[in-house]
C-alpha cells in the first residue's frame, strides 16, 4: 500500500469504485484526518482518461463552491501527469445504500429526518447554482448522529457555466434507477431532476425496494417515463398517509407538479415528522421476525422473505369473539394467526377450528376473480393476527409471490384431503367396484395355469 499522496500520510483504504480509490489520510500540517479520492490516467484509454479528468475537475471546482453541513467539504485538488487527487471531508459513517434492502431499513422517523436535511443541503446546492445529477445511496455519507453528507459532484451541472451549453445529463454515466424522466429523455435539466432522485431515494429507504423495478434496462426506461409509483403506504402499512402524497409529488413526472426546490420539499416532510415515534423499530421488528421464524407456515420462507412479509403487513391484536373475515364481503385481505384460536362457519354452521400458524381468508390471493369470501372467521380468544393485503403483496417481489403460492396451495391441499377424511367418516360404506386392472392379471394367471 502506498504511504503517502503528496503531503498527506496514508492511513487505510476507505473504498475502491470502477475509477478511484478513496483513502483514509492524515494532513500533517493540522493533524485532522480527511478523506482523499485517487484517480489515475490510464496511457491505453486516452479517451477514459480525458473523462476522468473532465469529472475530478468538474467535482473540485463545484465542490468547493459549495459551505453546507450536509455537503461533503473539498479542502484539496491537485492534478499531475499520470494522476489527480482530491482531498475532502472525512466523514466517519457509511452510505446510506447499507440501508435500502428489505432487512436493513431504518426506523422511519429516521429516514424523514436524514431526507430532510439532504433537502435543504440541495436547495443550497442549486442557490449556489449546482445541479448533482447522480443523487443515488452510495452518494450519500451519514454519521453516528443521522446527519447526511452528500458526496461526489463529478457529475454536476454548474448552471453558471454550462447553461446555454450542454446541459444535459451524460447519458452511459449515472444510475438508471434513480434518474428523472428528464434525464432519460436527455432534456434540459434544473435541481427538480435533483428532488426527483432524492424522492426514489426516500421510497426506497421507506419500503426496501425501487419504485420502478425491471428485468432490463429498457423496460425500466419506459417504466420511469410512462408509469406511476406505487403507493408507499400500501408497501408498508406502517408508514403515516400523509407520506403517500409527499412521495407523489417528488415523483412527478409533470416538472410543473413536482417540488419546486428542496425548501418546498423539507417542508412538507416536516409535517409528517410529528406523527412519528421517535424510537428504534429494530428491536420490536426483530421480535417479530422471531415470532414469523417459529410459526410453521413460514418454514419454506427465507429469511430476507419474511423481513419483506414484516413491510407489508400490520400486526393486529384482536379481542375474543370478534368478526375477523365475514362471508360474503368483497375484500382482498387475508392473513396468518400468530398466536390464539379463530372459528371458521359457513352459514351459520361452524366447520372448524384453527390455531396459531395458520392462515385465514387466503382465498383472496388463491381466487383473485371470486372477489366473495366464501366463509365468516371469529376469534375464540385474544388472537395475534399478521393482516396482509393482497395488493400490497402483489407489488411484492417476485420470489415472495412465489413462496406464498406455493405455499398456500399446499396448505389448501392438505385442507382438502383432511375435510375429504372428515367427510369419509360420515358417509355410508362406499360401492365396492370391479378393478379391471386386477381382473386381467388373474385372467393372465389362469391362462398359464
Amino acid at each position: 500500500m502506498i504511504e503517502k499522496i503528496g503531503r498527506y500520510e496514508i492511513i487505510r483504504p476507505l473504498g475502491k469504485g470502477a475509477t478511484a480509490i478513496v483513502y483514509l489520510a492524515r494532513d500533517p500540517e493540522d493533524g485532522r484526518e480527511v478523506a482523499i479520492k485517487l484517480v489515475r490516467f490510464g496511457q491505453e484509454n486516452a479517451a477514459m482518461s480525458r473523462r476522468l479528468l473532465k469529472l475530478f475537475q468538474t467535482e473540485d471546482s463545484v465542490g468547493r463552491r459549495l459551505n453546507h453541513p450536509n455537503i461533503v467539504r473539498i479542502y484539496d485538488a491537485v492534478i499531475e501527469a499520470e494522476q489527480a487527487y482530491i482531498v475532502m471531508e472525512f466523514v466517519d459513517g457509511q452510505a446510506l445504500d447499507k440501508f435500502c434492502s428489505i432487512d436493513k431499513l431504518l426506523p422511519m422517523y429516521r429516514v424523514i429526518g436524514i431526507i430532510f436535511k439532504c433537502c435543504l443541503a440541495l436547495d443550497h446546492a442549486f442557490r449556489q447554482g449546482v445541479v448533482h445529477r447522480d443523487i443515488k445511496p452510495a452518494n450519500i455519507l451519514i454519521d453516528a448522529d443521522d446527519n447526511p453528507k452528500i458526496t461526489d459532484f463529478g457529475l454536476a451541472l454548474n448552471l453558471q457555466k454550462d447553461i446555454g451549453k450542454d446541459s444535459t445529463f451524460i447519458m452511459g454515466v449515472g444510475s438508471p434507477a434513480y434518474m428523472s424522466p428528464e434525464q432519460i429523455k436527455n432534456y434540459p435539466l434544473n435541481q427538480k431532476t435533483d428532488l426527483y432522485s432524492l424522492g426514489v431515494l426516500l421510497f426506497q429507504l421507506l419500503t426496501g425496494r425501487l419504485p420502478f423495478r425491471a428485468n432490463n434496462p429498457a423496460t425500466l426506461v419506459y417504466k420511469i417515463i410512462n408509469m406511476d409509483a406505487p403507493s408507499v403506504c400500501a408497501l408498508n402499512p406502517g408508514l403515516p398517509a400523509g407520506l403517500d402524497p409527499i412521495v407523489k409529488k417528488a415523483l412527478e413526472k409533470d416538472l410543473y407538479n413536482r417540488y419546486r426546490n428542496g425548501a418546498e420539499f423539507a417542508k412538507d416532510l416536516s409535517t409528517v415528522r410529528y406523527q412519528m415515534l421517535e424510537e428504534d423499530d429494530s428491536e420490536r421488528d426483530a421480535e417479530h421476525f422471531a415470532r414469523l421464524r417459529g410459526l410453521a407456515f413460514f418454514t419454506e420462507f427465507e429469511d430476507i422473505e419474511l423481513w419483506e412479509i414484516l413491510r407489508i403487513s400490520v400486526w393486529r391484536e384482536i379481542a375474543e369473539k370478534v368478526l375477523l373475515l365475514a362471508e360474503g364481503e368483497n375484500g382482498r385481505r387475508f392473513g396468518v394467526i400468530v398466536d390464539g384460536f379463530v372459528e371458521l362457519s359457513s352459514g351459520g354452521r361452524a366447520i372448524g377450528r384453527l390455531g396459531a400458524g395458520e392462515v385465514v381468508g387466503e382465498e383472496s390471493l388463491l381466487a383473485p376473480g371470486e372477489p366473495l369470501r366464501h366463509l365468516s372467521v371469529v376469534t375464540l380468544e385474544p388472537t395475534l393476527f399478521l393482516d396482509i393485503n393482497s395488493a400490497a403483496l402483489e407489488l411484492a417481489s417476485e420470489e415472495l409471490q412465489e413462496r406464498f403460492h406455493k405455499v398456500l396451495l399446499a396448505k389448501s391441499l392438505a385442507r382438502l384431503r383432511n375435510a375429504e377424511q372428515a367427510l369419509a367418516k360420515l358417509g355410508q360404506p362406499a360401492v365396492q367396484g370391479r378393478n379391471p386392472a386386477s381382473e386381467a392379471g388373474l385372467s393372465a394367471a389362469l391362462e398359464l395355469l
